[in-house]
């Protein structure tokens, strides 16, 4: 296996350890240091991907994060990991590296006959296609889905883990190349926390893409560099963060950032990545610049480059990507590069600069190593020719922007083209920071200015719009001694001086390099953003058809969506829009730079809250005793609760049937310790507590419990729970399970932000009780067995509450019912639990005692007709609507969501109101959720009537029943409804009472 494009000597990987690794199958060999991207080119691969909408061929076109096409599927199995971007992720062993686009293969692909139709996918096409007819949908969706390819979600677990960390610092520096490295040494020697990340595995940003001719302080940069770093790594004040991205930048100087951890071979399970969640008081952005590319006809073809990439893969990974290149420019950086591959033994260099002609420093160091320059000159055309790209010049006019009326077009042929149209600062940072940009003709792009007053951000070197190595270190230093000064350190004074650079002649900035046929009307495309497939002809149709705001041509033509967030192709598309308009680009004005700078994995983002540790499992004191007598366990949020006890084989229906029985005819008993259980204790508990609830809790005599409801403020059902008071200012509260944290956090929002006067502290003490409900009419008898309380109902009558002894253990006990029979709820502490619940049910089982669940639970209460928060109301049910409105209290003068009662839409007819259902056929049980129609040969789609709720059989009734939310339900008692199934079918069911059991409240009151 020969790496055809290595270089004999020269790079900085290690070509003592050799790395095998396959793309689309066929095996391949890199070294330690390489990138995929790097690997790839040495093993002359030119096509890698294909494109997104017109599924042209595309190569690999740069060095750095802003590689459009590169972009492919890693590895197998629990290590397959999508949009990994080949250009930043370094080689590993075992790769297993495939592209995301192409069928049957990225070589061969039938989709780019999509092409050669261009004309009839313009901007907007996505839109435009789904506009009529609507019974179509599907069926294009289907086709522009499978079109436009992409990358399959994994269908294994993560084998990887990921953590997260936090930060403090006093400036973060953002960027380790020239200019942040000198920031950081500036900043650092001041004393303060300094925090540098840059997204590459080495600090030194361009410096270590250079020849090693440039000279800082007097020594070879690589020296000054490798000094840097070492006076950086021995400072305790200073924190390194090597292959870390910084992602989101957010108010109050809260940044977000991802650290890939290097393996040394793909597909063990290794931490692979460690978010950063990091708070700085000084923030320096010296994230550099992106080069970004001139726009002409065809410039998307596989060996099409950005110069500074030619110079990268060459200086840095040893790697000549072609032998015979033309550089075409509009600018001095790219004679940097034609230098350096000249230097490596490319074959044949030339350069095309749309300049006129310019005989500058560089143009002469260019002819002295034998580099044509075709001054004055275009690429107007570019074709595939096998490997090689026959490349046409035309000769521009001194403006750049026509074809010269003399012009004799060249052609030839070249393995690379690379190309320079100028620098775009990294200004994504800034930007996010709401920091302001404004347009700088010198660079033809928009660069950092003034701040957000809620970030301290400034930006230097590249990132600014600053270039040369001297101005980059310099503007590097001022922002690090600045950024001491502002987070309050005095820092000595700074210099780092590099060998003065020549002087640069200025760019030739065009919109589009001219050809022989305007964009959209000859054979070639313009691209601008390579990642969506956009071109200039689709910019300037969006401000034909009236899409000419900077943000409405984004969306409408998809420049800068996506991962690419206008990395290459923004100033680009914002300079074609300012043409098409006649208006310059800083009256365009910039779009939106938005987080992630680059995709983040949800591994990163979930860190260690996933499995177990995302949905912790909470278990009561009574878990284990559940567990041996075999109960089924259900989640009901975190918390594992029995759903049912099965003896001898039964199904859910046969046990929850004879649980039902038990507890109708005997006792049974059920762990309800999940409960929410909030303690509220002040001087102010009882005005505090009539606000909250919508009856009055606050004339509760001490002993005594109320069932009580909470509104939202715009008086719609929240929670319900009964409150109990044990003295004159101490309460105690019980929720549903589901809401116990969220009514926690709803009470304390409200004392300190309505009523932070009021003198009231609540505590959760949900895990400090056990709870034992106890029903059934021998009830009494058995925990009378257990206890030294008075149990008649004349001394402990219902809705109050007792405390004493049960089995030995302090308690307080609530003679309360869930169930509509004799109950009540035993309070114990919750080491005791299982302790009490064992003598409850040693003294009941000769009186048939019997466990149930919460399946049992939620029959019991539908066959009394009381509700569950959340299950039989949603966010839209008012007290009203669930025949609540006895609850409302006409005395108090105010609580949550009173006022909201009064609104007109409160009592208007149509609303859903609580009501019961009979299905015609007693042993049809209505799936929940069902919708109900007015009449039984109703078809979708329709005006539905309701919605089923709760839907149950019932050992008891000995028939099926059901629970609804009916339009006008409490007026249309007797009516009957159909509720419409799946397959097509409906039940009939009359519309009753909500009470299907024990009216009159018999039991209960026994």
């Amino acid at each position: 296996m020969i790496q055809k494009n290595r270089l004999a000597v020269g790079g900085r990987v290690d070509r003592t350890r050799l790395l095998n690794f396959t793309f689309n199958g066929t095996p391949m060999q890199g070294f330690v240091g390489d990138t995929i991207a790097s690997a790839l080119l040495a093993n002359g691969v030119r096509v890698v991907a294909r494109s997104f909408k017109y599924h042209r061929p595309r190569g690999i076109i740069a060095a750095g994060v802003e590689e459009p096409s590169a972009i492919f599927t890693v590895g197998v199995s629990g290590h397959h990991t999508p949009h990994v971007r080949a250009a930043i992720t370094p080689l590993v062993a075992g790769m297993d590296i495939r592209s995301q686009s192409g069928f049957p293969s990225v070589n061969f692909d039938i989709g780019a006959v999509l092409s050669t139709v261009g004309r009839m996918f313009p901007p907007g096409f996505y839109y435009k296609t789904f506009m009529w007819p609507p019974k179509l949908w599907m069926f294009y969706e289907k086709i522009i889905r499978r079109a436009a390819s992409g990358a399959v979600a994994p269908s294994h677990p993560d084998a990887d883990s990921y953590i997260h960390r936090h930060a403090h610092c006093d400036i973060l520096v953002v960027g380790g190349g020239p200019s942040g490295l000198a920031a950081a040494l500036a900043a650092a020697a001041s004393g303060a926390r300094v925090i540098v990340a840059d997204l590459n595995p080495t600090f030194g940003g361009d410096l270590l893409n250079n020849s090693g001719d440039e000279k800082i302080d007097n020594m070879p940069a690589a020296d000054w560099l490798a000094q840097t770093m070492r006076t950086l790594s021995t400072m305790d004040n200073v924190q390194l963060l090597p292959a870390t991205t910084v992602q989101g930048y957010h108010d109050y100087n809260a940044l977000i950032a991802v650290e890939e951890i290097a393996k040394e071979s793909f597909g063990s399970a290794t931490r692979r990545q460690r978010l950063w969640k990091i708070r700085a008081a000084q923030v320096i952005v010296a994230a550099g610049a992106i080069e970004r590319p001139p726009v002409f006809a065809d410039n998307d073809r596989p060996g099409i480059m950005m110069a500074d990439s030619v110079r990268v893969y060459i200086n840095r990974y040893g790697v000549l990507p072609g032998r015979n290149i033309l550089f075409f420019t509009n600018n001095d950086g790219a004679y940097r590069s034609a230098l350096t591959a000249a230097t490596a033994g490319a074959s044949r260099v030339e350069i095309a600069d749309m300049r006129g002609d310019i005989n500058g420093y560089w143009q002469e160091r260019a002819r002295d190593k034998n580099i044509k320059i075709y001054a004055g000159y275009g690429v107007c055309g570019v074709r595939r020719n096998g490997d090689n790209l026959n490349v046409e010049l035309s000769r521009l006019s001194p403006g750049g922007d026509v074809i010269a009326n003399n012009s004799n077009n060249i052609s030839s042929l070249y393995d690379v083209v690379a190309i320079s149209g100028g620098w775009t600062p990294t200004v994504h940072l800034f930007s996010q920071a709401r920091g302001q940009l404004q347009w700088d003709k010198n660079c033809g792009a928009f660069v950092p200015a003034d701040p957000h007053p809620l970030n301290a951000c400034r930006a230097c070197g590249g990132a600014a719009g600053v270039w040369s190595l001297s101005e980059c270190l310099h503007s590097g230093g001022v922002a690090g001694m600045e950024a001491a000064k502002d987070a309050g350190f005095s820092s000595p004074p700074f210099a780092a001086n590099a060998e003065a650079a020549e002087v640069e002649s200025a760019s030739l900035f065009v919109p589009i390099v001219p050809t022989r046929h305007s964009p959209g009307h000859g054979p070639g495309k313009h691209f601008v953003d390579w990642m969506n497939d956009v071109t200039a002809a689709d910019i300037l149709l969006a401000a034909q058809e009236g899409y000419d705001s900077v943000e409405h041509m984004k969306r409408y033509t998809a420049a800068g969506f996506g991962t690419d967030q206008g990395k290459t192709g923004n100033i680009n598309a914002l300079t074609i829009l300012a043409h098409a308009r006649n208006i310059t680009p800083e009256e365009v004005g910039h779009t939106t730079f938005r987080p992630q700078f680059t995709p983040m994995s949800f591994g990163a983002v979930v860190g260690n809250d996933r499995r177990e540790l995302f949905a912790p499992k909470r278990t009561t004191p009574i878990h284990e005793w559940h567990d041996s007598q075999g109960a089924v366990f259900e989640d009901v949020g975190e918390w594992k609760r029995p759903c049912y006890f099965p003896q001898s084989g039964e199904d859910m229906a046969v046990a929850v049937a004879r649980e039902c029985r038990a507890a109708r005819s005997a006792a049974a008993m059920m762990d309800a310790s999940t409960l929410g259980k909030i303690d509220i204790q002040g001087a102010d508990a009882a005005e505090f507590l009539d606000m909250i609830y919508t009856n009055a809790i606050g004339a509760l005599k001490n002993g005594g419990c109320r069932y009580g409801l909470m509104l939202r403020e715009d008086g719609m059902v929240y929670d319900d729970g009964v409150a109990m008071r044990l003295a004159d200012n101490h309460f105690h509260i019980t929720t549903s399970t589901g809401h116990a944290a969220g009514v926690m956090t709803w009470l304390e929002e409200w004392l300190q932000t309505e009523w932070p006067h009021l003198r009231v502290f609540c505590t959760s003490v949900t895990e400090q009780w056990a709870v034992i409900a106890l029903a059934g009419p021998k009830s009494r008898e058995i925990l009378s067995a257990v206890s030294d309380m008075s149990l008649a109902a004349e001394d402990f009558p219902f809705m109050t509450m007792r405390e004493g002894e049960v089995a030995g253990v302090a308690a307080r006990v609530c003679r309360i019912s869930f169930s509509g029979e004799l109950a009540y709820e035993i309070n114990v502490p919750a080491r005791c639990g299982l302790h009490v619940w064992e003598q409850i049910y040693a003294a009941g089982e000769a009186h048939g005692i019997t466990p149930y669940g919460t399946e049992t639970m939620r029959v019991l209460r539908a066959e009394k007709g009381y509700i569950i928060a959340g299950q039989d109301s949603d966010g839209a049910t008012s007290p009203m609507d669930m025949g609540l409105s006895w609850m409302l209290s006409k005395k108090k003068k105010d609580y949550i969501g009173r006022r909201s009662l009064s609104r007109v839409d409160m009592i208007r007819k149509g609303r859903p109101q609580f009501v019961g259902l009979l299905p015609k056929e007693p042993q049809a049980v209505i799936p929940e959720g069902a919708y109900l129609a007015a009449a039984a040969d109703t078809q979708p789609p329709f005006v539905t009537e309701g919605y089923v709720t709760s839907s149950y059989m019932s050992a008891t009734l000995e028939r099926s029943f059901a629970l609804a939310m009916v339009k006008d339900g409490f007026s249309r008692i007797g009516q009957t409804v159909y509720a419409m199934l799946l397959d097509g079918s409906c039940i009939a069911a009359e519309i009753v009472e909500p009470v299907f059991w024990d009216k009159e409240g018999k039991q209960q009151n026994g």
